[in-house]
């Protein structure tokens, strides 16, 4: 994948690192959409979740209708319609009653099968994650979930067995372990393909800690570090000045 799809700063020649989790998330996301079944991707923040999925989804197109719905705040249940009214590319006007939204939905939702991805899913709550559920039980609807979220997400699906219990898959997202990030960082950008290996971990011990988007920021500023001084390669010298941008 090229930089312009690269999710978290705008960083030339990035690459995505098919790491351990990225392969695992492929199979777990490949079997979850064959078996329209849903599954919770959860973890820290930055550390990977939405870019392996937007990865993972983008080759099952086309032939997966994949449709994403990102929330920002915490919504009820109505909220929960309207974005999938809009996700749906429905036409009209949305419905004003509960009983008839739900009507559209599920009819919509029964012509084809589809993929939801819905992401930033730990401002859900109980009521909308059973709203979530309400669709995917319906028999003639034919959808797969991927629920994508921090660590709230996992903690608020526990709470709810009616929908905890219909997870077909968790995945947990953890930071890259020290020897993930010296197999994983010299691929993800030209500068740390020839970095000795004790500078990427003194890189990795003092700013990034296996989190892939501290990584991004931090070679951001240390592609500038190389491109004003001149030098061939990092240094301790310049990831310290690359350091003082991140403290």
């Amino acid at each position: 994948m090229t930089a312009a799809t690269y999710q978290y700063v705008d960083l030339p020649d990035a690459s995505v690192v098919t790491t351990r989790t990225l392969l695992t998330a492929r199979e777990n996301i490949t079997d979850t959409v064959a078996a329209r079944a849903m599954m919770c991707i959860h973890g820290g923040a930055g550390f990977g979740k939405t870019l392996a999925v937007n990865t993972c989804l983008r080759a099952l197109e086309p032939s997966e209708d994949v449709r994403k719905i990102t929330f920002r705040a915490r919504p009820t249940a109505r909220a929960v319609r309207y974005e999938l009214f809009t996700a749906l590319d429905l036409a009209g006007e949305p419905p004003r009653h509960p009983s008839e939204f739900d009507r559209l939905l599920k009819t919509a939702l029964a012509e084809r099968p589809r993929t939801f991805l819905v992401d930033e899913a730990q401002w859900l709550n109980g009521e909308a994650f059973e709203y979530f559920r309400y669709l995917w039980d319906e028999p003639a609807t034919q959808l797969a979930i991927i629920f994508v979220g921090g660590e709230g997400c996992h903690t608020v699906l526990r709470r709810e067995p009616m929908l905890s219990s219909r997870i077909f898959i968790w995945q947990h997202f953890t930071r890259l372990t020290p020897g993930e990030v010296l197999e994983a960082i010299p691929l993800f950008h030209p500068i740390w393909a020839d970095a000795e290996p004790d500078d990427i971990t003194f890189a990795d011990s003092h700013a990034a800690h296996g989190n892939f988007r501290a990584w991004a920021q931090l070679t951001a500023h240390t592609r500038t570090a190389l491109a004003r001084t001149g030098r061939p390669r990092v240094d301790q010298e310049l990831l310290r000045w690359a350091f003082s941008r991140l403290a």
